[in-house]
């Protein structure tokens, strides 16, 4: 079975590297903000809890990932209920939302990659937890990205480095 990739790696206009992907939910954007921004809301898809003081300059904790230490991020912009963005682990997470109708809003992730070898890695993390998050967008129990020991993280791996998307980082809990 060849996995199904939704992600894209860019390079951006101020030259950085990327992964971006995109999903639309049938969910006004306000519940979709609260996808993101809620930390019990973030627990069910988010690769770490995050506790977010939901302001630039704000500090976002990190923990609960069973493969990464606790740790902290700063908040860059928040622009409520359509953009979030901070750093985590020398990355930038950019969350856009776009209402589409007063029933559907689109959903835009983009991994800005502190670099480049860890896309094909991230793509297929991003492409774990953004499945939880479907989940859960259509009202099925989820557990969080980390619960289903059987997700086919490697596959999307595999299916990214054979697409030719930059890869070589180190896998936290792998190596």
């Amino acid at each position: 079975m060849t996995a199904d990739l939704t992600g894209t790696f860019q390079t951006l206009d101020d030259g950085r590297p990327a992964v971006c992907f995109s999903r639309t939910y049938d969910h006004p954007v306000e519940r979709v903000w609260h996808f993101v921004t809620d930390p019990g809301e973030l627990a069910k898809w988010f690769p770490s809890r995050a506790e977010i003081e939901l302001r630039p300059g704000g500090t976002i904790t990190f923990s609960g990932d069973p493969n990464m230490p606790e740790s902290t991020g700063r908040v860059i912009a928040v622009d409520a209920p359509r953009h979030l963005s901070f750093e985590w682990g020398g990355d930038e997470l950019h969350f856009d939302l776009e209402e589409l109708d007063d029933k559907r809003t689109r959903f835009t992730l983009t991994n800005v990659l502190g670099a480049e070898n860890t896309a094909a890695r991230n793509g297929a993390g991003w492409e774990v937890c953004l499945a939880a998050l479907d989940a859960k967008a259509r009202g099925e129990h989820v557990e969080g990205p980390h619960a289903r020991a059987g997700a086919p993280w490697k596959e999307f791996y595999d299916g990214y480095v054979a697409a030719g998307v930059p890869s070589g980082a180190p896998v936290p809990g792998l190596d």
